[in-house]
């Protein structure tokens, strides 16, 4: 015959039992008796797992007992009632949690599939006349410059494949590529790390938003949290015009470090890119 709580206790204090039978002895009656317990409406597998959980807490309940009126089942019996709200609580705010993240990268990665390549059907025209300057001659530093002050958006294998198109050396341009990253180096890890935190604090706002949805309104608790909400959405809308705001592009100086060359002269060939592809693009176009 199955020993009761408190029969388990009255052994344990009388000497029959160790500490660790004892223990062991309270969580095979809570794992064996579930329909006993004040949990028996829960389903079978969510009471095990949180028998597991309340397990460490077993062993301190022991020691926080005291002869003072109640019961060692009574007080056993209580103290997992307040566990188990507890636990309720955490399962039920990672499993939001978790929804909302999930929910959230399933978006994103629609969002960041790879996108179609659209290349205009001249544009191998286009970057051979815009190497090409006012004398016939062809010069390939205006492309140069635009690809080193827009080097955050070109990968190894788009230099190798723009070097070939423009002749220039592709070890060479990917050195240069090298040399202006590392001196741009503490400007992407700023901007990198501020990404992050606009990120972290878009899945806030989703949990919030979820957890919201599981409160019933006209409460305090669906208030507190509405107020959060609205501001960690405020926050969020701020960090985002901030980072619109953030250069990520190479400086004009920066660039002529790096081709051996002036300011002025990247200045120079930069503004007559932007005004030639303007004109080619529209001559394009009208044919």
């Amino acid at each position: 015959m199955e020993l009761t709580l408190n029969e388990l206790y009255l052994s344990y204090l009388a000497g029959d039992l160790s500490r660790s039978d004892f223990e062991g002895s309270l969580y095979n009656y809570l794992v064996n008796n579930h329909e006993k317990t004040c949990l028996c409406h829960w389903e079978k597998d969510q009471y095990e797992d949180f028998v597991s959980w309340f397990y460490p807490r077993l062993k301190r309940s022991v020691e926080s007992y005291k002869e003072i009126g109640a019961s060692f089942e009574a007080f056993l019996t209580k103290y997992i009632l307040v566990s188990s709200r507890e636990y309720r609580v955490r399962t039920t705010t990672n499993a939001v949690t978790e929804y909302s993240a999930w929910s959230a990268r399933v978006s994103e990665m629609y969002a960041h599939e790879e996108p179609p390549v659209y290349i205009h059907k001249d544009a191998k025209n286009i970057i051979n006349e815009l190497t090409i300057d006012k004398k016939g001659r062809k010069n390939t530093r205006r492309i140069l410059a635009l690809i080193l002050k827009c080097y955050y958006y070109i990968s190894e294998d788009f230099a190798v494949k723009i070097a070939r198109t423009i002749g220039i050396d592709s070890k060479e341009l990917l050195d240069m590529l090298a040399k202006i990253r590392k001196i741009r180096q503490k400007n992407d890890d700023d901007f990198y790390h501020f990404k992050e935190r606009v990120y972290c604090q878009f899945y806030r706002c989703i949990v919030y938003d979820k957890r919201l949805s599981l409160i019933p309104e006209n409460t305090p608790a669906h208030d507190d949290l509405k107020r959060r909400l609205d501001k960690a959405r405020e926050r969020l809308n701020k960090m985002r015009k901030r980072m619109a705001k953030i250069r990520i592009e190479a400086t004009n100086k920066q660039v002529a470090e790096i081709i051996g060359t002036k300011k002025g002269t990247v200045d120079s060939s930069l503004h007559q890119l932007r005004t030639m592809w303007e004109k080619l693009s529209k001559k394009a176009d009208l044919n």
